[in-house]
């Protein structure tokens, strides 16, 4: 009997149902092993990345075929066959011979060549599940590190800067590097991935399954869906009640996006207009509190700073951003003499949260959780048992209303079952790419503890930049930019990081969190900058307009990304606090500068503005950015003095309107 073909992603590839099945068997069996390590024993870290990563990469072969989108055939499995059980091989050997490799005084032969096939394997799987810009990358390094007088390839170092020259280093001593410690693939980065981001993954699959997308998504409808431009501005909501729990902006895209494109172009929004805002809203989900995508924990265990810290600085500058969004969306729809959505086809707030308010329960519990001290992973893993509760009793009190019987109860429990395998799956599926750019991240991280490329680059950058810190930053955000072109955004903030990190804190005195937050802000941007805005595309291709143009609007749409971390640096008390007074002063200019510069940008408020007032904006908003308190009034009174007459000439308008 023939096997039938059916598509399911991610991974959206024609597979048999027979490998459909074993990448569920699969994919359920690693979130099952997740949860027992994150919530009933937690395992070292010599067991718990190994492990994670081969399933991982045995996920990964499974998912995406060398063929791509055709059958394998005999060819095909004779390539991804050999790779499987190289997967396997990677989470068997380091668990099952540490003993052996901990007392070994010279690597054994044995472990360096596990260790090489490690590494391959890794790149290939990265190459299918990201991309080929993070396996080049990953390339890169190895080929740094083998240049040098005592390295495999030392005619690399003609070609390389008297500053980046180093030793060179052999085969035997980088895969040692690689796979033997806790310093290469299975360092820092693959640690993360391997406990805090599946299990908040799998959180956000337990949800997704369960319906919280919708329910956030109707929330949003009902709250402003009456307001003009209602279906944009429930966009930016949504995007940021499903960015909380997804922490992905292109998912965040295709889930919110697939109810808001259609209705934004349907009240008068331009296609690639709709499709830019979705894509700006939905970006600033990875920087919505509580959950703020994989980068988060990274930056936690980067910094040493209490996850809940992060969370809790965060929650101001993501309202900033939002905001930002919302107003542009507001002006846009004023500009255009729209109206809002009537009453009559809009859910009731009170209606959508009778259906759903199971939903909010997780939230509050996961931040409760972490506020008394729990440890990121356990809080994922009580905010997975807080979701099936909550979806149970939900269901529980349905059947009971609708009247108990045994058919009702034998479906009610098959339903369950259903959906709490079909999460497991999602959770799996959908952590191969973050835990793929991870283990190639941890590669980059070898190479630059191995080879000293860090503190190099240090003094590079603060070479280019003369000592000036406006220059510097400007480099930070080119630099992000081009990472951000072959990276997915994860990566892009641990490369960036590792690299300018010292730079920024050493030598231009920026707070340790400080500088995390704003590379980790300007990380996103490969999500809404042309050329490459992987979610301006997904946004572009729901709403049926050019990739290119709805890039564009998605890269003015989110401006904030730009600006809000130059106000961090510049005006660090609204990060760090300090005096009440001055946290209040910091987040008044703050809010003040965005509306300013959305009016600017928009040229119009409340009524159309000017050239001369539009151009007036530019020094008032610098000089808001200037560290001294007499500039930044003078600056907040000019800002000030702008908007209010634009406000007098909305007023004028009016009476002559009517």
């Amino acid at each position: 009997m023939t096997d039938t073909y059916e598509v399911k992603a991610p991974g959206a590839d024609r597979q048999p149902r027979s490998v459909l099945m074993a990448i569920a068997i699969v994919a359920i069996t690693l979130s099952l092993f997740q949860l027992y390590a994150a919530g009933i024993q937690p395992l070292g870290l010599f067991f718990q990345r190994p492990i994670h990563l081969g399933f991982i990469l045995v996920l990964c072969f499974l998912m995406y075929p060398v063929t791509g989108n055709r059958p394998r055939g005999l060819i095909g499995w004779a390539i991804d066959g050999p790779l499987i059980a190289c997967g396997v091989l990677v989470g068997y050997w380091v668990p099952a011979n540490i003993d052996a490799i901990a007392n070994a005084i010279i690597p054994r032969q044995i472990d360096v060549t596990v260790g090489i096939i490690t590494t391959l394997v890794v790149l290939e799987a990265a190459r299918r599940a990201i991309g080929l810009g993070m396996t080049i990358i990953g390339g890169f390094f190895i080929l740094y590190a083998f240049a040098g007088s005592r390295g495999e390839l030392p005619w690399l170092s003609d070609f390389m800067p008297g500053i980046l020259n180093h030793r060179g280093y052999t085969l035997d001593r980088l895969a040692s590097q690689m796979t033997l410690g806790a310093e290469g693939i299975f360092g820092l980065p693959l640690g993360v991935a391997a406990t805090f981001i599946f299990v908040f993954v799998l959180f956000g699959a337990f949800l997704e399954v369960t319906g919280a997308g919708k329910f956030f998504i109707d929330l949003a409808y009902a709250a402003t869906g009456r307001q003009r431009g209602g279906p944009a501005k429930a966009a930016v909501i949504a995007s940021a009640g499903m960015g909380s729990i997804s922490g992905s902006a292109i998912a965040n895209v295709v889930t919110t996006g697939a109810f808001t494109i259609p209705l934004m172009k349907k009240l008068g929004y331009r296609p690639a207009q709709a499709g830019g805002i979705e894509a700006a809203a939905s970006t600033g989900g990875q920087i919505m509190p509580p959950l703020m995508g994989a980068g988060a924990f990274l930056m936690s265990e980067f910094t040493r700073v209490p996850y809940i810290e992060i969370v809790l600085v965060s929650i101001f500058p993501a309202i900033l951003y939002f905001g930002a969004v919302y107003l542009l969306v507001h002006i846009a729809a004023v500009k255009q003499g729209m109206k809002g959505i009537p009453a009559a086809e809009l859910p009731k707030v009170r209606e959508v949260l009778a259906e759903g308010w199971h939903f909010l329960l997780p939230l509050v519990a996961l931040v409760w959780l972490l506020v008394v001290g729990y440890s990121p992973m356990r809080v994922g893993f009580y905010a997975i048992l807080a979701v099936i509760a909550a979806a149970v009793l939900r269901a529980v009190l349905r059947y009971l209303a609708e009247g108990p019987t045994l058919d009702g109860l034998v479906a009610l429990a098959r339903s369950g079952i259903a959906k709490t395998l079909e999460a497991l799956e999602l959770g799996a599926r959908n952590a191969v790419a973050v835990s793929m750019a991870c283990a190639v991240a941890g590669i980059v991280v070898g190479v630059v503890g191995l080879t000293g490329l860090g503190l190099k680059f240090s003094a590079m950058m603060l070479a280019f930049s003369n000592g000036n810190l406006l220059l510097a930053l400007l480099l930070v955000v080119i630099a992000s930019l081009i990472l951000g072109m072959g990276l997915p955004v994860t990566a892009a903030y641990i490369v960036l990081i590792i690299l300018v990190g010292p730079a920024l804190t050493e030598e231009f005195g920026i707070p340790l969190l400080i500088s995390h937050l704003v590379v980790f802000w300007w990380s996103q941007d490969s999500n809404v900058t042309p050329p490459v805005a992987l979610a301006g595309f997904a946004g572009a291709a729901i709403a049926n307009a050019s990739p290119m143009e709805t890039s564009v609007q998605a890269w003015k749409y989110a401006k904030g990304l730009y600006l809000i971390p130059l106000f961090m640096v510049y005006n660090p008390s609204i990060i760090e606090g300090g005096p009440v007074p001055l946290v209040l002063w910091n987040g008044a200019i703050a809010i003040l500068a965005l509306t300013a510069f959305a009016a600017a940008l928009e040229a119009y408020l409340f009524a159309p503005m000017p050239l001369w007032a539009r151009l007036l904006v530019l020094p008032g908003m610098v000089a808001v950015f200037w560290p001294s308190l007499q500039i930044e009034i003078a600056g907040a009174a000019l800002l000030t003095v702008l908007l209010a007459l634009n406000w007098v000439a909305g007023r004028k308008q009016q009476p002559a309107t009517a």
